[in-house]
């Protein structure tokens, strides 16, 4: 078991969702249960996920929960270019986000490429 909370690319993810929270007071009222809703799940689901793999018994298993907190992450983006797209949110705000979703993206993935699962029998 390993201690997520020391983990950089939690942590980060952490600072990442308090910007998601702000950014959805941005968006209109009727987006309540629709976008809101949804970029917060994905954006939840990045720490989330990258706690629940620290859980797991084997590399095979966090590795995988890596995966779906990548996943996540792209998710989000998507999420995040609809909102720019869609939105008169301003822009630079929009931007900064998905840059630093795009980081978060590269340390999870370079973190994963370090978890190397053991060999099979």
């Amino acid at each position: 078991m390993r201690n997520y909370e020391n983990l950089i690319i939690w942590k980060n993810s952490i600072q990442f969702v308090k910007k998601i929270y702000s950014l959805i007071h941005e968006l209109p009222k009727t987006e309540k249960f629709g976008l809101n809703s949804q970029i917060t799940r994905a954006a939840v689901s990045i720490p989330s996920n990258i706690a629940e793999g620290c859980s797991r018994s084997s590399k095979k298993e966090f590795n995988r929960f890596l995966e779906i907190a990548l996943g996540s992450a792209f998710e989000l983006q998507t999420q995040l270019i609809i909102i720019k797209e869609s939105f008169k949110i301003e822009n630079q705000n929009v931007d900064h986000l998905i840059s630093e979703l795009l980081l978060l993206q590269k340390q999870i993935n370079s973190f994963k490429q370090t978890i190397k699962p053991e060999p099979s029998c």
